[in-house]
């Protein structure tokens, strides 16, 4: 049996988002050269919510991809023979380019590097900087995002699930932990 607490609703997910596309936008002094990533899955709803907040702020959607990158993790067990593949989108060369990964959490840092990784088989962009809606810690590689909805320190038997309308029907953000 786990308990289940909610960290964050609808309104709070698109206010999040909505704080970290200002934050884009300051950072990079608006969005020129600017083009949004977002790793399959969930990273990808996220990667669209931002760049529809973009939109509405500068009135201008920069260029949004999605990358798929099971095949360049390091922690696939031996039993993932036949890993599902989902085929990267990225509609525009991220060479030159300021390229904004986006992801729903961040932990070990394994997802992120992967993504580095399957981005430079691609081209070489300008910069990459990380947006996440949680980063929960426990890092293994020395990985920090730029932009973070909210962090959330978390136990290594918690597991925070992040739901979005594409995959789950509903936007919502909780922590799972297990009964003692």
């Amino acid at each position: 049996m786990e308990k289940v607490t909610r960290l964050l609703d609808e309104a709070a997910v698109r206010r999040s988002l909505m704080r970290i596309a200002h934050e884009i936008i300051e950072k990079n002094k608006g969005l020129e050269g600017v083009c949004l990533c977002g790793i399959r899955r969930r990273g990808a709803s996220i990667a669209d919510t931002l760049a529809e907040a973009l939109a509405r702020i500068e009135g201008t959607r920069p260029p949004v991809g999605y990358l798929d990158i099971t095949l360049y993790r390091d922690d696939l067990s031996p039993a993932a023979q036949a890993p599902r593949l989902n085929a990267s989108e990225l509609p525009f060369d991220v060479g030159g380019k300021t390229l904004v990964l986006c992801d729903d959490v961040i932990f070990t840092g394994r997802t992120v590097r992967a993504a580095i990784e399957a981005i430079f088989d691609l081209g070489r962009p300008s910069a990459i900087q990380l947006a996440v809606l949680i980063d929960r810690g426990h890092r293994e590689l020395p990985i920090r995002p730029d932009f973070v909805g909210k962090n959330v320190p978390t136990s290594l038997s918690e597991i925070v699930s992040v739901r979005m309308p594409a995959e789950d029907g509903e936007t919502a953000v909780d922590i799972c932990r297990p009964e003692a």
